[in-house]
């Protein structure tokens, strides 16, 4: 121990507890050396450099200083000439010698003495060698002779030339000035100011050579000679004042070659840099972004459709005229696009910008911390979405440490990329929507067509020049879009404060047309759709509707009818009570719980006939819609505790299939940010191998899909990789509100040969789900990014014809390739509407595709709309959540569809079923998709029928079909619909027509004839290859129908359409339900009681949903 210790070597000194306490006095002793840094700075000659050069201010007082010096040298010259007497002297004696007064040599002497900035400025013989200091001697020199030589105070000196030194001075005191207040961005302005000043500095050297060496001529003066000067250097040359003397000759040529030399210099780099600002779109002005408002769109490339889309979007509402769109992108800018904003329209609001996000500098360039908003979309063109996410990331959080106030839009690709960028105001993940959309189309038909023309800014003026009626009723509902307005402002809601959310939105309906979805407390952020009958419409709330136009534009007219008397028929003289079927309903329950209880049949939701409907002339009546609901009547049942509809009296399958399920948020997150919704789970994991449905396992031994059994129909996604934004598709469709008798397999297909289509079980599929695929978004040419989806869609539609095949693109032009049909007249008269309504302006001019109508094919790009409308509605993409499922709310209702049967039918109009939907189950319809034949074109399957011919020709059997099918027309005014039917025929042929008008219809029909005949042999062919194939495979070729397609129908959407439009058979009403877990009451009585108590109730008006 003592070892140890003595080789701990003492502290030195300075480390002493006595030195820490008096001071360290004994650091001299040590042998430490002080050095001293930045000698060189201390010598008189880097004194003068530090203070006149390095120093940015002091150089630039200094460097002014001298520019003023060599203004007023040149000032005193002038002075000089106008009080000299050029008459004095002989021959060439007036050019060597002027008259200069004392006090003015005195001034000159004094202002042309500097050259000791020059000797300042680094090594001497570098500065002896410039021109600059060449011109100084010359200016100087002289004068200082004359201070030791007096008779030499007469000699002519050329000061004038200090003009170039003036010049000189200028441009080093601009440099200093960018460099002291940090401007790098004005070379253009910098440039102008050269040329301007080497310009006046030629035409003044110039002016006074002239008038120096004519001194011994024609005696000009000053004006004389600038009159000279500009005559010549314009090239006008009158020739009435003309040197007359050889020096003053020669210094025109020389003035003139120096122009010739110097001047096209100037211009060439103007030039330059005028095309660099072109391309780089030189900066947003300050006073501008100060005194205007404007928003930053910021992007990796500009393309010209996404700057239409961004621009029409963006100025379709009024508020915004005004505003400037600064684009900013570090590509240079395309053709195109260039074209595009030379228009008049957009050159004056529209500003192009060069330039990084992540750059301070180009941020600056854009005022990003006096924006409005600052928009960033993401690159879907790219492979790698992940790393196109990634510079989206950098550019939001370049934009937030800049301007920290400035509000962010921001469209990602991936979801798990999105917890990044919780802190933008508005996001918009692609991937999100885009499987939510699809998996709705499934459950929901064509509900991202619903959405698409929910977001988009339309009047509704779409179609209606065409004799299609379909197509007039569908682009006049296309124009609904979704505003909001405070209740105790509203005409249209003021009157329904303190009445329930169902009475509201009904009466709203039948009253203005507009349709009521959803609410929003003043004290509350989360927006409620439907929150159903228990909710009391207060003064405060924000009211959510869907309408053609907002209410602060829309004027009030009354129409001239007895309402009083159309109400009391109306109206239930009853008790103010509802039948027990009604009452469960109005609750919250889902309608189709009561399905499989006794009472009811199983052929589906339907809305019940009632019993007395039968029994006499008069027409069945439905319940009125209560103000506020009877909570006394509501408590006298229970069907809403958290257990499924079908789990009531099941039977021994159901039993067995709903024991598989049980209610509860999925244990794991895919990702980060992902919203946990409740939804039907396994009781237990799966194991990974019975996941492959193609290879058996040792738990099961099936390889086909057929083999499982499956009572519903599969739902197969055909996508390239399993990513994570396949949890939005499978959530929807595994919600908790859905039955689970009615929940479908889901198979999901990585590889898509036509044997493992096959095996997946394609031929009996309810859908096909084809994503788009990610490898080929990068073709060379842009539009070409859909190609390998495009066909690949193609082929399953050729293959299997009866196949409801869903679809994803990345450019909305590419939908008309969809479901592809060269021949078809219809399809030819389509796109020539298209066109049309394109050439109008609309901004929806591809609405009217069969395919995109029909809700099989979407493009997501079309939801850039959504972020830009976020701007002036800023609940958009929450209500848009809302309705896709993506995110839930306690209390909001969700997105469902019913379909219209024959035993509905005697609802007849949409006012109506509203009330039945209100009054009974609490469900608010928002729209209609509707199916129609399209027997009379000229489609594929019936290519042989002329349409000349069908116009000459009535046939017996078309009346009879449309005398049977006339009570299910669309409405009243419709009574005349073959003739407009063989209108629309005329306008389809007139469009679409090759051929002279008057040609042989006997060669056309035999041409059509063996056509038909050429397709049908494809077809068999076709359908031989898929049975020999399913042989092969040992597959049952028994649910394969190569012959049953939906060629001959089309489908169109219609958004809350007039209360008076006439329900047509397999119509299929878009609904938002209830909440059904909103109004669960703490102790549930026994389920098997409450049932009972509900079947011993009258039926009379029950409710089948």
């Amino acid at each position: 121990m003592v070892d140890l210790e003595s080789e701990v070597p003492p502290l030195p000194p300075r480390y002493r507890f006595r030195d820490l306490l008096l001071g360290d006095q004994g650091w001299q002793n040590d042998d430490r050396v002080q050095i001293e840094f930045y000698m060189n700075e201390n010598t008189f000659k880097e004194r003068l450099k530090l203070f006149f050069i390095k120093n940015q201010r002091s150089s630039l007082r200094i460097r002014l200083f001298n520019f003023s010096l060599k203004l007023l040298s040149c000032l005193l010259y002038i002075i000089r000439v106008l009080l000299d007497d050029p008459t004095q002297g002989y021959a060439w004696s007036p050019i060597i010698w002027v008259n200069r007064s004392l006090p003015l040599w005195g001034l000159q002497v004094m202002y042309n003495l500097n050259i000791l900035f020059f000797l300042s400025k680094g090594n001497i013989w570098e500065q002896i060698l410039r021109i600059p200091f060449l011109l100084e001697i010359i200016n100087a020199v002289p004068f200082i002779i004359t201070i030791f030589w007096p008779a030499l105070r007469n000699l002519f000196i050329p000061v004038f030339l200090n003009c170039w030194l003036a010049k000189h001075a200028l441009e080093n005191m601009i440099n200093d000035l960018h460099r002291a207040i940090q401007r790098t961005q004005s070379a253009m302005f910098n440039q102008v100011l050269i040329l301007i000043s080497t310009l006046l500095c030629l035409i003044f050297t110039c002016i006074c050579g002239i008038q120096h060496l004519e001194r011994a001529g024609n005696k000009l003066t000053l004006f004389d000679s600038l009159y000279f000067c500009i005559v010549t250097f314009s090239t006008v040359g009158f020739g009435d004042v003309t040197p007359k003397i050889w020096p003053s000759k020669l210094l025109v040529v020389i003035m003139i070659c120096v122009a010739l030399v110097v001047l096209p210099i100037q211009f060439e780099q103007l030039a330059y840099l005028w095309m660099e600002r072109q391309k780089s779109g030189g900066n947003y002005s300050r006073h501008r972004a100060q005194t205007e408002k404007h928003v930053v769109l910021c992007v990796s490339s500009l393309k010209i459709d996404l700057l239409m889309d961004f621009l029409n979007e963006f100025y379709a509402h009024p508020r915004l005229q005004d505003y400037y769109v600064v684009i900013l992108c570090p590509t240079e800018m395309d053709a195109q696009v260039r074209r595009v904003l030379q228009i008049p329209m957009w050159s004056q609001r529209v500003i192009y910008l060069q330039g990084s996000a992540l750059k301070d500098q180009d941020l600056l360039r854009a005022k990003m911390d006096d924006a409005e908003a600052c928009f960033i979309l993401s690159s879907r063109c790219e492979v790698d979405r992940t790393a196109a996410d990634h510079q989206t990331i950098l550019r939001a959080w370049a934009v937030k440490d800049f301007a920290p106030n400035c509000p962010l839009y921001v469209q990602i690709l991936k979801p798990e990329n999105k917890f990044h960028i919780k802190f933008a105001d508005h996001v918009v993940c692609e991937e999100e929507f885009k499987y939510a959309m699809l998996a709705l189309n499934c459950i929901c038909p064509a509900t991202s067509t619903l959405i698409t023309l929910l977001v988009h800014t339309s009047r509704g003026q779409e179609g209606q020049q065409s004799p299609e009626q379909w197509q007039k009723m569908y682009g006049r509902c296309s124009g609904n879009e979704v505003y909001h307005i405070n209740l105790e402002e509203s005409t249209f809601f003021a009157e329904y404060e303190g009445k329930s959310f169902t009475y509201a939105s009904f009466h709203a309906h039948k009253k203005f047309g507009v349709c009521l979805i959803g609410v929003r407390r003043e004290d509350n952020k989360n927006i409620l759709l439907n929150p159903g009958p228990r909710y009391t419409m207060s003064s405060t709330d924000i009211c959510f509707y869907i309408n053609i136009t907002k209410e602060e534009n829309s004027a009030f007219k009354k129409q001239e009818e007895n309402r009083k008397n159309n109400e009391s028929k109306a109206c239930y003289h009853g008790p103010s009570r509802l039948p027990v079927h009604s009452i469960i309903a109005s609750m919250g329950t889902v309608a189709i719980d009561l399905q499989d209880t006794g009472c009811r049949s199983s052929s589906g939701p339907t809305l019940a006939l009632p019993s007395e409907g039968s029994k006499g002339g008069r027409r069945p009546s439905i319940a009125p819609v209560l103000e506020v609901a009877d909570s006394s009547s509501l408590q006298t049942c229970d069907l809403l505790s958290d257990q499924s509809e079908d789990e009531i009296t099941p039977s021994d399958d159901e039993t067995s299939a709903g024991s598989e399920y049980a209610k509860g948020y999925p244990p794991y997150s895919p990702y980060i940010g992902s919203s946990p919704t409740f939804c039907h789970l396994l009781h237990e994991k799966v194991p990974f191998c019975c996941l492959r449905l193609d290879k058996g396992c040792q738990h099961n031994y099936y390889e086909d899909a057929k083999a499982y059994g499956f009572k519903n129909k599969l739902i197969i996604v055909a996508a390239e990789t399993a990513g994570n934004g396949l949890y939005n598709f499978i959530v929807p469709l595994r919600a908790y509100y859905r039955p689970k008798k009615e929940l479908n397999p889901i198979v999901l297909l990585l590889d898509n040969p036509l044997d493992d289509l096959l095996r997946c079980g394609v031929t009996f599929a309810a859908n096909m789900v084809v994503v788009d695929k990610e490898s080929t978004m990068s073709a060379e040419e842009d539009y070409m990014a859909d190609a390998k989806t495009i066909v690949n869609v193609q082929t399953l539609f050729r293959l299997f014809s009866s196949l409801s095949i869903i679809t994803e693109l990345t450019h909305p032009a590419n939908m008309r390739f969809m479901q592809f049909r060269a021949k078809d007249c219809y399809s030819l008269a389509l796109s020539k509407l298209e066109k049309k309504e394109r050439e109008k302006g609309s901004n929806l001019a591809f609405m009217f595709r069969l395919p995109f109508a029909a809700g099989r094919v979407f493009s997501i790009s079309m939801l850039d709309t959504l972020l830009y409308q976020s701007f002036v509605k800023d609940y958009m993409i929450s209500i848009t959540r809302l309705l896709l499922g993506l995110d839930t709310t306690p209390g909001s209702g969700f997105l469902c569809s019913m379909k219209i049967t024959e035993d509905d039918l005697w609802i007849r109009t949409y006012a109506r079923l509203y009330q039945k939907l209100c009054s009974s189950s609490g469900d608010i319809p928002i729209g209609i998709y509707r199916t129609e034949s399209q027997k009379l074109t000229t489609s594929e399957s019936q290519i042989s029928i002329s349409v000349e011919e069908w116009e000459d020709t009535k046939d017996t059997k078309e009346q009879i079909n449309y005398r049977s099918n006339h009570r299910n027309s669309t409405s009243s005014d419709q009574s005349d619909h073959p003739l407009l039917r063989r209108k629309s025929m005329q306008w389809a042929r007139r469009l679409s027509r090759k051929v002279p008008k008057h040609s042989g219809k006997t060669a056309e029909k035999i041409s059509q004839q063996r056509m038909n005949l050429y397709r049908r042999s494809e077809r068999q062919e076709l359908a031989e290859l898929v049975k020999n194939r399913m042989k092969h495979l040992g597959l049952s070729t028994a649910g394969y129908d190569e012959m049953n397609d939906h060629q001959n129908t089309l489908s169109y959407i219609l958004i809350n359409p007039s209360p008076d439009t006439r329900l047509e058979l397999n119509d299929v009403v878009y609904l938002i339900r209830p909440d059904p877990l909103a109004y669960v009451p703490n102790t549930a009585p026994s389920r098997k009681n409450s049932f009972c108590n509900t079947v011993g109730q009258d039926t009379r008006e029950e409710t089948q949903l």
